[in-house]
């Protein structure tokens, strides 16, 4: 009784949140503390440092993000860098050295937050940078600019404009401080001189908490005065964990006067000599010049942007949809082997591991997209296949038996005390749909059977060994956590059933495709891996689910992305029985059931759900995801995946089928006057929906 009580309370509570939303919507507007001025910026005029959430400017491999204190940058976080040290004995990703902080003295006084005024910070998605403004007592306007190199991928960009209002003095130095999980940290300085030019390079070394690994940054001074003209610059070390290199100049009423700081990090995970290959990099960007370095970036993030989403009619979600694509964009990069993890490079959320989200949910608006770069994420399982093979054989399975919670090694990650790491084992389905989706868009036949069609096989080769016959003839899967986390330990989960069928019918395909034998097993068990039903006609989560509060959707994921349940009926009487049964977890649940809406043409409702699955998770000031409403981890990419599919293949009407990508008839929100998606897919097709 008590239950039926509590459930009921629940029932009402998520009747009356729907309107919460709306009023939450119409009248508070977003969190950040601004005016839209742009679909392209997102500003932040009111800066408390009590109640701030960073922005993070990346190229996928250095993620930069900002700090509520002028000229400072809060945290970098290196790409693919992992150590044991902290949560649960298992690896986690490193912060590397902070090369991006600048001190300033004026007239004596350290610039800092206690004399300082005006502070305004601007994301500008189109050159992926983060500028801080403000204004120095009476003295001087400063204006500081960072960027992360998206065509160095190493190598970051830090501009510094002043402005005096009056004559004054300054000295500015550049700083490199080393968290304190670095250790055994050693500070050099050097000039590189030659006939035209010198080049001081700041540097610093230290190891990982275990040694595993080398980490190195250097920096150096870019100047616009010639180099005659150029300011002596003095080297100081603080401590072992922090040195600067610094200039003193005298500057006029109004001559602006500007200087750019150009640093490189790297470690042993990406060199042998991580050392000597930050100061090389630092050298070549210097030499490059400041105009050239802005050039080749803006010319990488314009080819990035050739694939966008444009929706006319509502600025607010074209800003809000461009800010999620952004983030996406900003964590990965192709031609390399590493994957996302649910926080991409804004910090070390989740200790940077690689879960299934990145497969369900970031990894198909990417596909859509850049192909090229969701080729990438795929080469990391690639990479990882034989680790998965050992774990397979570790549980007593055949074939390939993927992490939940992968870094570095492709080693199981998840600490011990969680069960989602023996147990959650539809990651391994899901990873096999992100290989066959991969295909079915690009049609790579040269990829298929080099990469593809290898982890293929593997997946299927463990459903098959890891399914139990009963008599009478079902293949069932058993002793599962299921997509919904709440669910432990139980028996034919909705979604991994669902996934395992997709993942051995796909196998089977390809086999075909590719004139390769088939397991016959791979078909006889499909076919015969149960899909529950309850008394009343809704599909079952689980053997042993009556009703209770879900975390997240696992049912209506077989009718997306799955497509297993495509019925209209039976897809309607699933989301009426669990989208008031979804608790507080994180915020993909309402993309799924928006995508579903507006599949079966109700657009409104669509556009409710979508609202609801990202605008409450928005943290000031400027309004990234944090991954449940009240929380405090953003960014949170895998939020933002799923929001940007209820665009895609929700309103946008995006479908993803064995000859490639379709368009479904789908409509819009009144809001809209329609959505325009550019450069989708392999053949770099435009797709239009109006209204």
């Amino acid at each position: 009784m008590a239950f039926i009580d509590i459930f009921q309370i629940n029932c009402i509570a998520m009747k009356i949140y729907p309107i919460f939303i709306f009023l939450l919507i119409t009248f508070a507007g977003p969190v950040r503390a601004q005016k839209l001025q742009s679909t392209w910026n997102v500003q932040a005029d009111s800066i408390n440092p009590a109640n701030y959430y960073g922005v993070t400017v990346a190229n996928g491999m250095i993620g930069l993000v900002s700090s509520s204190n002028p000229l400072q940058m809060s945290d970098i976080v290196l790409n693919g860098v992992y150590d044991n040290y902290g949560r649960g004995r298992v690896s986690n990703i490193l912060k590397g050295f902070n090369f991006a902080n600048v001190q300033l003295d004026i007239d004596g006084e350290r610039v800092g937050r206690q004399n300082i005024s005006g502070m305004r910070q601007d994301l500008n998605m189109k050159s992926a940078s983060i500028t801080t403004t403000f204004r120095f007592r009476d003295k001087a306007q400063i204006t500081y600019t960072v960027r992360a190199l998206r065509q160095l991928p190493y190598t970051s960009l830090i501009d510094v404009s002043i402005t005096p209002l009056q004559d004054i003095n300054i000295v500015a130095a550049s700083v490199i401080e080393g968290p304190d999980i670095l250790r055994n940290i050693h500070n050099y300085y050097s000039e590189i001189d030659r006939p035209h030019v010198t080049i001081p390079l700041l540097t610093s070394v230290a190891q990982s908490p275990t040694g595993k690994h080398t980490v190195a940054a250097s920096n150096s001074f870019i100047f616009t005065e010639p180099h005659g003209q150029q300011p002596d610059i003095i080297h100081e070390e603080w401590d072992q964990n922090r040195h600067l290199a610094k200039f003193k100049k005298t500057l006029k009423k109004g001559e602006v006067y500007h200087f750019s700081i150009v640093a490189s990090e790297t470690s042993t995970e990406h060199f042998a000599d991580p050392r000597n290959e930050a100061e090389r990099l630092t050298t070549y960007a210097k030499l490059q010049g400041r105009d050239k370095l802005l050039d080749g970036h803006q010319k990488a993030w314009d080819k990035l942007w050739e694939s966008d989403i444009l929706v006319d009619g509502n600025p607010g979600d074209q800003r809000d949809i461009r800010f999620a694509l952004y983030h996406l964009y900003s964590f990965v990069r192709k031609g390399t082997a590493y994957s996302l993890s649910p926080m991409g490079l804004s910090g070390l959320g989740y200790n940077g591991h690689v879960f299934w989200d990145t497969e369900l949910w970031m990894f198909p608006p990417l596909l859509v997209l850049h192909p090229d770069i969701a080729k990438s994420l795929l080469e990391y399982r690639y990479q990882r296949l034989d680790a998965a093979k050992r774990k397979a054989l570790a549980h007593g399975y055949k074939g390939a038996m993927f992490p939940w919670e992968s870094a570095g090694s492709g080693q199981e990650e998840t600490p011990v005390w969680a069960l989602t790491g023996p147990y959650e084992q539809h990651i391994t389905a899901t990873i096999g749909l992100a290989f066959w989706n991969y295909f079915r868009v690009t049609h790579d036949k040269q990829w298929l059977r080099e990469k593809g069609f290898p982890v293929l096989k593997e997946i299927a080769d463990f459903w098959v060994s890891r399914v139990e016959k009963d008599a009478d003839g079902n293949y069932n899967i058993n002793n599962v956590v299921g997509a919904d986390e709440w669910a432990e330990n139980i028996d034919n989960d909705a979604y991994t059933n669902g996934a395992a069928i997709i993942a051995l019918k796909a196998t089977a395909k390809a086999a075909g495709i590719l004139d390769e034998q088939a397991d016959p097993r791979w078909s006889e068990v499909a076919n015969h891996i149960p899909l529950l039903q309850l008394k009343n006609g809704v599909t079952r989560e689980h053997a042993s689910y009556n009703g209770e509060q879900i975390k997240q959707a696992d049912v209506n994921l077989l009718s997306y992305p799955l497509g297993l349940i495509s019925s209209r009926e039976q897809i309607l009487k699933n989301l009426n029985y669990y989208e008031p049964r979804i608790g507080a977890g994180p915020a993909m649940s309402h993309s799924v059931f928006s995508v579903l809406y507006s599949r079966l043409g109700k657009a409104e409702k669509a556009y409710e759900l979508f609202k609801r699955g990202y605008k409450p998770n928005e943290v000031p000031p400027f309004g990234v995801l944090a991954e449940s409403a009240g929380g405090t981890n953003p960014y949170f990419a895998t939020g933002a995946g799923g929001m940007l599919q209820a665009v895609l293949n929700g309103f946008g009407g995006i479908e993803i089928a064995d000859h490639g990508i379709m368009r479904l008839k789908t409509p819009l929100p009144k809001s809209w006057n329609s959505i325009k998606i550019t450069n989708v897919g392999s053949e770099g097709e435009t797709i239009i929906n109006k209204n």
